[in-house]
């Protein structure tokens, strides 16, 4: 079994899925008491919240960098970085490391592919919608998919939401129907699945939330891992 290493606390509340979701898998694949070889690394998300909220990118692609690089000499075999939005810098990431790194969009794209989508919805932090490095031109030019945003005002609830409940753990029932409403305007302009681009979103929706499959990149990309760690 290869090691997984983690780059997690962004924020915490997901990362202990990612790890849950790494372990169970390993051990219904394998049998008996196996469960996944991981190293982690788990950030204080406060400190990197204030360097994306700043757009001090250098500095968080410095830090993320010699995490994955601490990771790599650790014995971690590849890297993955658990949190949509830091993979803005996940080639200077890899580099860094000097093993392979897992990117979070290569799992959705090859499941929204075998499915038979080409137009999807993305939801996640406002720098996940708002740039289109992180995933959506990754979709588009590797997978040929056609990604499509929420307007100002669906971005905002998107991404408050996130900042100021999930990554806290809060779940509100409002804060759901705000969701809703904001993928449902997705679909009605044509996108056929929304993905799930923010891994605490999860926390909040499900498949009963929409009217058309969520891909959710979070479990696509723990279940990816593990394919990986084991292949």
């Amino acid at each position: 079994m290869k090691t997984i290493g983690m780059l997690g606390g962004m924020s915490w509340e997901s990362t202990v899925v990612y790890y849950q979701l790494i372990n169970r898998q390993v051990q219904a694949r394998l049998g008996g008491v196996h469960s996944g070889s991981c190293l982690m690394h788990s950030f204080d998300f406060g400190e990197i919240s204030r360097l994306q909220q700043a757009a001090k990118w250098d500095e968080a692609t410095a830090l993320l960098s010699s995490t994955g690089k601490a990771l790599a000499d650790g014995g971690a075999d590849f890297i993955a970085i658990c949190c949509n939005t830091m993979h803005l810098m996940a080639d200077d990431v890899e580099k860094a490391a000097g093993i392979p790194l897992l990117h979070i969009a290569d799992p959705l794209g090859a499941a929204a592919k075998k499915a038979g989508m080409t137009k999807l919805g993305l939801i996640g932090t406002r720098f996940t919608m708002d740039e289109p490095r992180i995933i959506a031109a990754r979709l588009r030019e590797k997978f040929g998919l056609e990604v499509v945003v929420p307007d100002a005002a669906g971005r905002k609830i998107i991404d408050e939401i996130i900042q100021t409940e999930l990554v806290k753990g809060i779940i509100r029932a409002e804060s759901r129907a705000r969701y809703r409403a904001v993928m449902a305007d997705l679909v009605g302009q044509g996108c056929q699945a929304i993905v799930l681009g923010c891994t605490e979103i999860p926390l909040l929706v499900d498949a009963t939330d929409a009217t058309v499959p969520l891909f959710d990149t979070l479990e696509l990309h723990a279940t990816a891992m593990v394919d990986m760690a084991l292949s």
